[in-house]
């Protein structure tokens, strides 16, 4: 089995269509994208022993308590660190095994990341019919979070090197399928809770085990679908552009990862991404409950505050919060491919300066618009932040290769992938806290955000700042011509080079139906996807 998994037996030969592996890159990452939409279990889980109320903990039962107990039903505050863990593993395990995989190749981190993905939410089912949380935490939350590293970046160094010509687009449509994942995950988990659902079980443990095994035939899927070009392969007819002044930000050399850690270049472009992502996450977790508390009654033509609504007027505006939610999704999604694809145009680091640019002007707009109650100018500002924040995580691949080169891009943005953990707890807690604190001095709900605004201007500030240091590497921090040779020998390259078309060697041509097939096989779940999350946002155009 070792063999087939080989990197060696996955070096594509003359006539490969390349147009393969995007499709193969998507079917892992919108299968491990479900870690977005994981709170779809919060509220069921949180009445899995009660049914319809939930059985609560004494007051002597705390976090540690809720581990192991097997008598009183989880708070959702409990299941949330379920959240946290995720993207705390996804970032410190593609920092530990990054340049693990540049070596062993994408499609053995992709069963990898299949086998700890899927394997982690069988245990958390096994977890749900005991009643374990730490089984939960152990099998999705630590085991899972593994599996969403190594999957999240096993495709980025391959799609670089297959699209040379189009870097940002390439990345952009892999890691819009991760922003896609929840858009297909939730409505499905949800269809699948409600068909278990039974008087004595809400159905949690039973979708878990199926998502689990139709994840696992499409991560494997695409995790064979991988294929690596040869050593100097480019697209026909296609040339590395000079090193010019107008595009210097793009090296032809290449930088070992474990150098990176000591190159500054590094730690801006690390704090680039924590602080656009901080900014957008923030925003993210706490979208519902903003949009309800700063419109109030005027949501559904009411003239009330927030705190004067009756339970009727409430659930029909969460029902209109849960379209905005939706809304913000899509936009998240498109800015991945949106803005990944324009800055092949723009440049990387011109694109990071629009985000932080337009970004300070969204955000400082808020409190502006919130106080005129323009709902649209409110909606209309945070679809361009949420964007801009899926554009930020599908840019930066692109811009790392363009600095540090592509031998070992992917294990590079496996520790660039720290910063994202790291943002996963600043943002929710910046914006959570400064609400509760807003709150406690008394402040009306409709204004509690303003300050909040405000800070994360500041944070964009200090992001574009770190953008525009941002300078082409000294020399000295690149791979020699004896190092970066006996690097590509231990990533088992095949010294060839060849083009597409090229009568040389055996040919490896695919039928153009096989390549639509791939794609129908990504493209129709994601359709579904697109097409339930606007029916949510058709609920706030209502």
């Amino acid at each position: 089995m070792s063999g087939i998994l080989d990197k060696e037996r996955i070096i594509a030969g003359p006539g490969f269509n390349r147009w393969l592996v995007p499709p193969a890159a998507l079917a892992i990452h919108l299968c491990i994208g479900m870690a977005y939409g994981f709170s779809v279990f919060w509220l069921p889980l949180s009445k899995a022993l009660g049914i319809k109320e939930a059985i609560k903990c004494g007051p002597d039962v705390g976090f540690w308590g809720q581990l192991f107990t097997s008598t009183c039903d989880w708070q959702i505050s409990t299941l949330g660190w379920m959240y946290t863990a995720f993207f705390v593993l996804l970032g410190s395990s593609a920092a530990l095994w990054g340049g693990w995989l540049e070596r062993a190749g994408p499609r053995k981190a992709g069963v990898v990341s299949a086998a700890c993905w899927c394997g982690g939410m069988l245990i958390s089912a096994f977890g749900v019919y005991q009643h374990q949380f730490w089984l939960m935490f152990l099998g999705s939350g630590v085991i899972g979070g593994i599996g969403l590293g190594l999957g999240y970046i096993s495709p980025v160094s391959t799609l670089i090197k297959w699209f040379p010509d189009r870097r940002g687009m390439a990345t952009g449509m892999a890691i819009m399928g991760f922003g896609g994942g929840a858009m297909i995950g939730s409505p499905l988990a949800a269809d699948l809770m409600k068909y278990f659902a039974t008087p004595t079980n809400v159905g949690v443990m039973q979708t878990l085990v199926v998502m689990a095994l139709v994840y696992f035939v499409f991560m494997m899927a695409g995790a064979f679908g991988y294929r690596v070009p040869e050593t100097g392969w480019k697209p026909a007819g296609w040339t590395p552009p000079p090193t010019q002044v107008n595009n210097a930000m793009i090296t032809q050399k290449h930088v070992h990862v474990n150098k990176v850690w000591g190159i500054p270049q590094f730690w801006l472009i690390w704090m680039v991404l924590c602080m656009n992502v901080s900014a957008g996450i923030g925003v993210i977790g706490m979208a519902s409950p903003m949009l309800q508390e700063v419109f109030g009654g005027s949501l559904i033509g009411v003239a009330k505050k927030f705190g004067e609504l009756d339970k009727t007027q409430l659930a029909a505006i969460a029902g209109v919060a849960a379209g905005f939610t939706a809304l913000l999704s899509l936009f998240n999604i498109g800015g991945r491919f949106f803005w990944a694809s324009l800055s092949d145009k723009m440049g990387r680091k011109v694109t990071y300066v629009v985000f932080f640019v337009l970004g300070v002007l969204m955000y400082f707009s808020v409190p502006g618009s919130a106080a005129a109650g323009s709902i649209v100018l409110f909606v209309g500002a945070f679809c361009v932040i949420l964007s801009m924040y899926g554009g930020g995580f599908s840019t930066v691949p692109a811009y790392l290769a363009d600095i540090f080169g592509t031998q070992m891009v992917g294990a590079i943005h496996g520790r660039l992938l720290t910063a994202w953990a790291t943002a996963g707890v600043l943002g929710p807690v910046v914006v959570n806290y400064m609400r509760e604190y807003q709150l406690g001095l008394g402040i009306p709900r409709e204004q509690v955000y303003n300050q909040t605004m405000y800070i994360l201007v500041g944070m964009l500030v200090v992001g574009l700042i770190c953008n525009l240091l941002v300078r082409p590497l000294d020399n000295k921090w690149f791979m020699t011509d004896a190092e970066l040779a006996a690097e590509k020998r231990l990533a088992h390259e095949r010294a060839a080079a060849s083009e597409v078309g090229s009568s040389t060697g055996a040919s490896d041509t695919v039928p153009a139906f096989v390549v639509a097939l791939a794609w129908l096989a990504v493209g129709l779940p994601l359709a579904w996807g697109v097409y339930r999350t606007l029916q949510s946002v058709a609920k706030f155009f209502a």
